[in-house]
């Protein structure tokens, strides 16, 4: 079955093997929290000065997190299948982001309602597990990627990008992966040529 044939309880079920195992029931109390969402190639999924209300669990495609900087667009995060995107300080403080979340291929997502998600987590220890681990998890990643950002050379940013997150290098454009690692499309040409050539004496 492709990705674009998944079901709300394929995901239930996926996101459960992830994060937290369930009984049937609860598998269908997550099935039903879940809300299907098609975008296009460039449609925005949230837009600055909206709310953030949703957890997107990526079923197929690729999208990326940015906000406007001195008329400057900055990649902040980007994300294939099987990975969380949120908003989380728009999530949680229900205030406006300056986020933005686009759409760079078709992409289907499942989108878990904060509201809704947390009203059964009330009614279940397993779904409340499964809610925290997805925090943390996200919570990780925007540390090790400010980390990345503090401690570590443009090459070893590259390499470090290709081992964790080798579909974004394959399918994001240079010029999104070049500002998500927060060098110049140029130093980012640079590198991945010093990269394959490295490779290459291998």
């Amino acid at each position: 079955m492709t990705n674009l044939g998944l079901t709300a309880r394929d995901v239930a079920r996926e996101l459960a093997r992830r994060y937290s195992t369930m009984t049937h029931d609860e598998l269908d109390v997550l099935e039903s929290v879940l809300v299907p969402m098609k975008f296009q190639k460039g449609d925005r999924i949230l837009r600055e000065g909206e709310v953030c209300t949703n957890i997107y669990w990526i079923v197929k495609g690729l999208v990326r997190q940015f906000y406007y900087k001195n008329g400057k667009e900055l990649t902040e995060h980007m994300a294939v299948e099987n990975n969380i995107v949120m908003c989380i300080e728009s999530l949680f403080k229900e205030e406006p982001t300056h986020l933005q979340i686009m759409a760079l291929e078709p992409t289907l997502i499942y989108a878990l309602p904060r509201a809704a998600l947390e009203q059964v987590a009330m009614r279940s220890v397993n779904i409340q597990i499964l809610y925290r681990k997805i925090l943390e998890e996200s919570l990780i990643k925007s540390q090790i990627h400010a980390d990345m950002l503090r401690f570590e050379t443009a090459q070893d940013r590259y390499a470090k990008l290709v081992k964790l997150q080798p579909q974004l290098v394959l399918r994001a454009p240079l010029v999104y992966i070049a500002s998500y690692l927060q060098m110049t499309p140029e130093t980012l040409s640079r590198v991945r040529t010093a990269s394959l050539m490295e490779k290459d004496r291998r």
